[in-house]
């Protein structure tokens, strides 16, 4: 009878350890109950602890039986489970056992997704992101990585402005590799260089990077890749975005765009840009419409719509490197309808917006030498005004490197008209090293060389 009772006693305490011992990846819970939530929470400090110095060999054996038995415990399983399984393909020489690895890897990834996918700060698109990365890093025998591309973007998608810079990076780096392998993938190539320009807009605007510095470094390199690729050449452009213009024509983001993309790659001159821009400007004006109109204005040859667009332009614009642009596009149409007065002043006002504009400099010299014979009525002293003209072509060099082959070439040039000493002894005010002044509209002092 004794023994009968001591077996039922054991029995029971059997059962009633299993029915208080269960896994968390079983009941569903963070640790799961009894023996097992210890044994969970046990590993999941010795794996740690492990990583933590690096010990990524003796962290595995811990870590694999949090990863399996309770998957929910904490999000360090596939934080660090990635390093672990990582630094174990480092390690790997043989190829077949490698791609083991990276498919166990790509699983963590997936695990994290089935149990954090929700997580604000790191949702699924983040780890989509992650994920592509790594394949790309470690993934070294597929060549175009296709599924990587596709979590990229999936990536980019769901994250927009929150997306990580490197994930802008890969997925151009693939999309262009997609397209060198594969000509038909050239619109999609086009439209993926469009969004990726979007979405690091928006980030940049959005300040949820701390480094704006690193977000225009990307933006460069992206579009120094695109504008090399030659999958963007005006004539495909215009095939694109042509015949779409007009059903488009009340979508301002998709206007703005195709505008900026013809910006990027200078096809400032095709139909589906001045289109685009003019029903741009009409629903929301922005510098960028502005002197699209204005170069459809140029196209039609009136010069002073032209100068209007370009005005709002500069109305419209924030950066001052831009202002100048436009001040000095002004510039160049007062002083081809010999406005000179009035092209200088907006010469000068692209100098105060950037100065170190050389080329304005290297205009206000040509204005100079292209009216000197006016500047007095003595031919000698109507020649002393390209001391003027050289002054701002020394000038120009001196501001702006850039412009040093052409400063150099107009001084070589104009010098040649400097009054020569025979005509400067009969006029004691051209002594040289003398202070004069240049007269006419032109009113510039100067040194006498």
């Amino acid at each position: 009878m004794q023994k009968k009772l001591i077996a039922l006693a054991f029995i029971v305490t059997l059962g009633f350890n299993y029915a208080f011992a269960q896994k968390g990846v079983d009941d569903g819970s963070r640790y799961g109950k009894g023996e097992d939530s210890i044994r969970c929470v046990q590993n999941l400090s010795l794996f740690t602890t492990y990583v933590q110095s690096q010990n990524f060999k003796d962290a595995y054996e811990f870590w694999l039986s949090v990863y399996k038995e309770c998957p929910q415990a904490s999000r360090n399983i596939y934080i660090h489970g990635v390093k672990i399984i990582a630094w174990q393909i480092e390690q790997e020489k043989d190829a077949t056992k490698r791609k083991a690895l990276i498919d166990k890897l790509m699983a963590v990834y997936d695990q994290r997704i089935k149990y954090y996918g929700e997580d604000s700060r790191y949702p699924t698109p983040w780890i989509l992101g992650r994920k592509a990365i790594d394949y790309i890093t470690y993934a070294t025998d597929d060549k175009l990585k296709k599924q990587a591309y596709e979590w990229l973007e999936q990536s980019m998608d769901g994250m927009q402005e929150r997306t990580e810079l490197t994930v802008f990076h890969y997925f151009m780096v693939l999309s262009n590799q997609l397209y060198t392998t594969d000509p038909t993938h050239k619109e999609k190539y086009i439209n993926d260089f469009l969004k990726v320009s979007k979405y690091l807009d928006l980030e940049a605007k959005s300040g949820s990077s701390s480094n704006d510095e690193y977000i225009s470094k990307v933006k460069e390199e992206i579009e120094a890749s695109f504008a090399q690729s030659g999958a963007a050449d005006c004539k495909t452009l215009q095939g694109l975005y042509g015949p779409k213009v007009e059903e488009n024509k009340a979508n301002i983001e998709w206007l703005k765009s195709a505008i900026t993309l013809m910006r990027k790659v200078n096809c400032k001159e095709i139909e589906a840009y001045f289109t685009a821009s003019a029903y741009a400007h009409k629903i929301e004006p922005t510098a960028e419409s502005a002197v699209g109109c204005a170069s459809l204005a140029l196209k039609k040859g009136n010069q002073n719509q032209a100068i209007e667009y370009f005005e709002q332009a500069v109305s419209l614009e924030n950066d001052n490197a831009n202002k100048a642009d436009y001040f000095f596009n002004i510039a160049v149409l007062l002083l081809d309808q010999r406005s000179l007065v009035r092209a200088r002043s907006y010469a000068l006002k692209s100098i105060d917006a950037n100065p170190n504009n050389g080329s304005a400099y290297i205009l206000i010299a040509k204005m100079y030498a292209s009216d000197a014979k006016n500047s007095s009525s003595d031919p000698v002293l109507a020649k002393a005004a390209y001391y003027a003209v050289v002054d701002k072509l020394e000038k120009a060099k001196s501001v702006d490197p850039s412009v040093a082959d052409e400063a150099n070439k107009l001084i070589s040039i104009y010098r040649q008209y400097f009054p020569s000493s025979e005509e400067v002894f009969m006029h004691n005010e051209l002594g040289k090293g003398k202070v004069i002044t240049i007269g006419g509209w032109i009113g510039e002092r100067t040194v006498v060389r």
